[in-house]
């Protein structure tokens, strides 16, 4: 018999992540499964044939996505096409809606009858009705989140939901012993896009050196998203004498707390029970346009799934060195760090059971058939 074929698509870091987690886990379960599609280099790792290497598509906002449409558009109409000449057993979306969502719809527009699931599917805290509605008439929608189910059903549609990823995958790490009042090691997360290096590392970076004001002994691990990224950064991590690690989970296993840009890499470190604050600058413009759109009391994924605050965030203006340093001194030098801890163990209770992933595997598996 021969064996199943799957397409994957993922435009950034986070959905790549995501999509590797479950590809490894899936091919345990699906025997002689072939991966095709977009990713990168995690992707790769967990078996997939790339047609399309997804490096620079993300952005951040809509102004500076703009650029890339015309590129994007054409990439979604050759990958549409080639799907309708060969389908698949299981198209899988993963995140990325600005252009995933679009190539469902072109794919149905062409007469893809093939099942598409689409795992985190946009729009989880913006609560889009339209967004929603597309999404449950090209593909079945798999949520991450509680909060997304319940909006989905709200409007009469059906979306798979077994819980977080992480809540099965990320262990919380012993609690570390009181650094010294002199030391003590922070992480330092940027974000994995280069608006985001741009914007957050300067900020990092001099927060960093404040800190040094009082903890003359702090150390400092700066986690870059792959070894490309690390390569670039290797100048400013000397420049400060900071360590560089590649990827978040080698710096938030010897962090005593963190600096984070807010995504992904926050919810990781309030599994594993690292202390952190969260930061996010964009331009003005862009900030201008977002203030538009989202109008919730939150951004970090935390904050979002326990509904409380847990950790600080610092937003624009908000996010000096000064600031920055100041919201992550506390966890050095009080038990504030054990009262966030509580605060992530709230919100894990909240984002799944051990068995997660598992479940959706199962499901992802029985969709292939």
């Amino acid at each position: 018999m021969p064996g199943k074929r799957i397409y994957v698509s993922c435009g950034e870091a986070s959905g790549e992540l995501q999509a590797a987690l479950l590809l490894e886990r899936l091919a345990c379960s699906v025997p002689q499964l072939t991966v095709c599609g977009i990713g990168g280099d995690r992707l790769r790792a967990a078996g997939a044939r790339l047609r399309r290497d997804n490096r620079g598509w993300a952005s951040m906002g809509l102004l500076a996505a703009l650029a890339k449409i015309p590129k994007l558009l054409s990439i979604m109409w050759l990958e549409t096409l080639a799907l309708v000449r060969d389908p698949v057993d299981l198209v899988l979306l993963v995140d990325f809606g600005a252009f995933n969502l679009r190539l469902a719809q072109s794919l149905r527009r062409l007469g893809y009858r093939g099942r598409i699931v689409y795992y985190f599917p946009p729009s989880a805290w913006l609560d889009r009705v339209e967004a929603a509605r597309e999404v449950a008439r090209t593909a079945l929608p798999l949520v991450p989140f509680a909060h997304q189910r319940d909006f989905y059903r709200s409007l009469g549609l059906e979306a798979a939901y077994f819980g977080h990823p992480f809540a099965s995958t990320i262990a919380e790490l012993p609690l570390r012993p009181q650094p010294p009042a002199d030391g003590g090691t922070l992480a330092l997360l940027p974000g994995s896009r280069p608006q985001e290096l741009r914007f957050h590392l300067p900020r990092l970076l001099a927060a960093l050196r404040l800190l040094r004001e009082r903890r003359p002994r702090q150390r400092a691990i700066l986690a870059a998203h792959d070894a490309r990224t690390a390569r670039a950064l290797e100048p400013r991590a000397r420049e400060g004498a900071v360590e560089l690690m590649t990827g978040a989970q080698a710096a938030l296993e010897q962090a005593d707390a963190a600096l984070i840009s807010s995504g992904t890499a926050v919810l990781e470190a309030a599994l594993r029970g690292v202390p952190c604050a969260v930061l996010y600058v964009v331009s003005e413009a862009q900030a201008r346009l977002a203030r538009r759109i989202y109008h919730g009391t939150f951004v970090s994924l935390p904050n979002l799934v326990g509904g409380e605050e847990i950790v600080p965030e610092l937003l624009q203006d908000a996010a000096t060195p000064q600031a920055l340093a100041d919201a992550v001194l506390p966890y050095f030098e009080s038990d504030q760090a054990q009262r966030v801890r509580a605060g992530y163990r709230r919100m894990r209770a909240s984002l799944g059971t051990p068995d997660s992933l598992d479940r959706i595997v199962r499901y992802v598996a029985e969709a292939i058939g």
